[in-house]
């Protein structure tokens, strides 16, 4: 395997990478009924968790811890299809999946320190000298190497990578306030009133998620939080405030691999985060590259045919397959329907005189002919039937049980069933 810029996988051999993939995902409500928010689709042929570990990858970090928690089994098919032949055991590699063992005590895993903490005879058996935590469930490109060698040049207890946000987003993140010397001189998480970034007033630095320590620090403030019991046993909530104020905590400006003017990193926590995230994609030059060879974005892909586009009559009620700023996935066909600033997901079957426009249309969805989709997202596997309107009338959508966005997003969960006998009047609707 040929390795990306500036990475020399050398520097990573007795580094172990531990990734929060447990989260149940609860404001991306329905996509997150039947899996774990790092499990949802991204982008057509991803996973968020995808770029995360094709981080790690990339940055030669390869001994991965995964823990899994809730609705794990779409993640762990997933990841036991695409990720694991990446890792040679002989080689010292592994990325290791861990859901909740009860190993250390009688619980599942009360925050993100009480995971890590769970698993401690994993990180001890690794014997890493140092242990970089990040959450499988953000999007972003970065060279986690680029930290490690931050983190070992100021001497740090822990180094925490942050970038700037504005100020009303702070509510959503950890923030922190950093002297000029880059050491952390306090902690905040999720409050409304943080710290000024000290370059633009009207800019807060806020925590990614993503730490390096050393690692017999972190399994000595581990088992010491653990013994607390006032602690919520959550990194942001509890031990990064408390170590600000007693060890050497350094903020390391986060860097991406995208070569963009700004640093591209989103947290796509919400149905529109989401929504904005993934249609960002169809822009012409988007800021997240995903044709970028020197650092690709691994996932597993199934053999799937090419996409297919088939009619092309003339006129604007012609019967014609085709698709405009727009990503198309392997095995979808375009079969005489319209496609316009969409993601359309691999076997996807857009039918004749169909439109689909400003969405989201994951595996295996079915349009059927006349249906008109605007600004919605469909699970997998749902059966569009012939002349549905989706997206054009919120109160109708939510009069069905679909639920929709404060910005008027459209989510048809996966399994929705929509009632066959208003197929004439919807059909009359849209001829």
């Amino acid at each position: 395997m040929t390795h990306s810029r500036d990475v020399d996988p050398r520097r990573m051999r007795d580094v172990v990478g531990v990734v929060l993939a447990g989260g149940r995902g609860v404001r991306l409500d329905p996509l997150t009924r039947d899996r774990a928010k790092p499990a949802v689709p991204f982008g057509g042929i991803y996973r968020i968790v995808d770029f995360a570990l094709s981080n790690c990858l990339n940055s030669g970090l390869r001994r991965l811890l995964l823990l899994t928690q809730y609705k794990a089994r779409s993640l762990d098919r997933h990841l036991n299809l695409g990720w694991h032949r990446f890792f040679c055991r002989e080689l010292g590699e592994f990325l290791d999946v861990l859901p909740p063992q009860q190993r250390v005590d009688e619980h599942w895993y009360l925050g993100t320190a009480d995971a890590v903490y769970q698993n401690i005879y994993s990180l001890e058996h690794a014997e890493p000298r140092l242990v970089v935590v990040l959450a499988g469930d953000h999007i972003y490109k970065m060279n986690y190497q680029s930290l490690i060698e931050a983190h070992e040049a100021s001497g740090a207890d822990v180094t925490l990578a942050a970038l700037p946000i504005r100020r009303e987003q702070s509510h959503e993140f950890g923030t922190m306030d950093v002297n000029d010397s880059g050491q952390v001189r306090s902690f905040h998480e999720k409050v409304t009133d943080p710290p000024r970034d000290r370059g633009d007033p009207d800019m807060a630095l806020a925590s990614m998620g993503i730490y390096c320590f050393s690692a017999d620090f972190l399994l000595e403030q581990l088992r010491l939080d653990a013994g607390d019991r006032g602690s919520r046993h959550d990194f942001g909530h509890d031990l990064l405030p408390r170590l600000v104020q007693t060890h050497d905590v350094h903020a390391f400006p986060f860097r991406d691999e995208n070569r963009k003017r700004h640093a591209y990193w989103r947290d796509v926590g919400t149905i529109d985060a989401y929504y904005e995230a993934t249609t960002d994609l169809v822009e012409v030059d988007p800021q997240l590259n995903l044709y970028d060879v020197d650092w690709p974005i691994r996932t597993h892909q199934p053999a799937q045919p090419p996409p297919k586009f088939v009619f092309a009559d003339d006129g604007p009620d012609g019967r014609r397959g085709e698709a405009t700023d727009s990503i198309v996935c392997p095995g979808a066909i375009l079969s005489g329907g319209r496609v316009h600033r969409s993601v359309i997901g691999p076997g996807v079957r857009v039918n004749s005189y169909s439109r689909v426009e400003e969405s989201i249309v994951f595996d295996g969805v079915d349009i059927g002919r006349h249906a008109v989709v605007r600004r919605a997202i469909i699970d997998k596997d749902v059966r569009v039937p012939a002349g549905t309107r989706i997206g054009l009338d919120p109160e109708e959508d939510a009069e069905r049980g679909l639920t929709v966005s404060a910005a008027g997003v459209t989510v048809v969960p996966k399994g929705f069933e929509f009632e066959e006998a208003d197929a004439p009047r919807r059909l009359a609707r849209v001829q």
